[in-house]
């Protein structure tokens, strides 16, 4: 396959590639697909939002006491239909869940696209779910950096005043402990997000965090290639402080391995690593750092799960049988996660 085709290939591939990502309200979630998106653009790319697969909407949820944390204030099984759906290339009538009200507006034509993102509390929360979805992704920061992440969207976006967020994080916590932190255990991929070792300050001032991919042994690739962070230039270029560490982890139990950067990457670094994964996966080009830039620790893990999905996705390309009917092979393993 040419360097240049896989992007193609997947246009006209039948198959409908679903990425899952889990995680609290304003746990970061988009953050971490914003690669795959970046490097397949939108006419490969889509996404939907659990969210609108309430079942109640805001006032209702009031009046009965509850949050949407609770399975049963969601459509599951209209979500799972849905699902099954646009994996089948169908287009849904899609409901909407309008944040800005707390109410629903009229349903919307959605048309599947090659890749689809879907990314709320409860993606995994079935095995149907689960099936359906061939990467699962979970996002899981740290609660003081939840805490001020949720403040700033629900204040500056959805209109919240900082002490009604606080209370109704308060509020959710029993549910979010009891309902979506066990789905961490079917990932495939977990992040975890903390503050910088160089200060908070550096977090809140430039977006720079101690973020750690978690992750099975890759047990499908496809080719040796060199992924390896070139030193010279952060010893002669980089004015700046970066961490890379591996450590291996138990995990719920299970052996992984932990990826973790912290700090900021000069654009020589960061561009021989996206060459390298041009070379890796067949895509290109990936250009998500610009000239003169740095990449921050988030940055530099979406890169590294962009590699990991698009080998995912590579394979199942692989497969046999997926180019002629969309059917779908085994996954590439699960993983768990420590902190609930």
């Amino acid at each position: 396959m040419p360097s240049s085709d896989f992007k193609r290939v997947i246009a006209e591939s039948p198959y409908v590639f679903v990425i899952g990502v889990a995680g609290d309200s304003g746990s970061g979630k988009t953050t971490f697909t914003r690669a795959i998106r970046a490097i397949f653009g939108r006419d490969l790319v889509s996404m939907i939002t659990i969210d609108d697969y309430h079942r109640y909407d805001r006032a209702e949820r009031k009046a009965l006491g509850i949050t949407p944390l609770v399975p049963e204030a969601n459509r599951f099984d209209l979500l799972e239909e849905h699902l099954r759906d646009l994996k089948a290339g169908k287009t849904i009538a899609k409901p909407v869940y309008n944040h800005d009200n707390g109410r629903f507006d009229p349903p919307v034509p959605f048309k599947p696209t090659k890749i689809l993102i879907i990314e709320g509390l409860h993606p995994f929360i079935t095995g149907t779910l689960r099936d359906l979805i061939d990467f699962k992704l979970y996002v899981d920061p740290d609660p003081d950096v939840k805490r001020a992440w949720k403040i700033k969207r629900d204040v500056e976006q959805r209109g919240y005043s900082p002490e009604a967020v606080i209370r109704e994080m308060e509020e959710r916590k029993p549910d979010y402990e009891r309902y979506v932190a066990p789905q961490c255990r079917f990932a495939d991929a977990v992040i975890r997000i903390a503050f910088s070792k160089y200060g908070r300050e550096v977090s809140e001032e430039r977006n720079v965090y101690h973020v750690s991919l978690c992750q099975n042994e890759i047990d499908r690739s496809i080719q040796n290639v060199d992924l390896s962070i070139d030193l010279y230039p952060i010893l002669s270029l980089s004015q700046r402080s970066f961490m890379v560490e591996f450590t291996t982890e138990d995990v719920a139990g299970r052996p992984m391995g932990a990826l973790t950067f912290d700090g900021e990457l000069n654009y020589a670094v960061a561009r021989k690593l996206e060459q390298n994964i041009e070379i890796q996966t067949q895509v290109q080009p990936i250009d998500l750092v610009k000239n003169g830039a740095y990449l921050t620790a988030g940055g530099m893990a979406q890169l590294i799960l962009a590699w990991r999905i698009i080998n995912r996705r590579i394979a199942i390309e692989s497969a046999p049988g997926v180019r002629g009917n969309g059917g779908r092979p085994g996954g590439d393993g699960g993983c768990g996660c420590g902190r609930t």
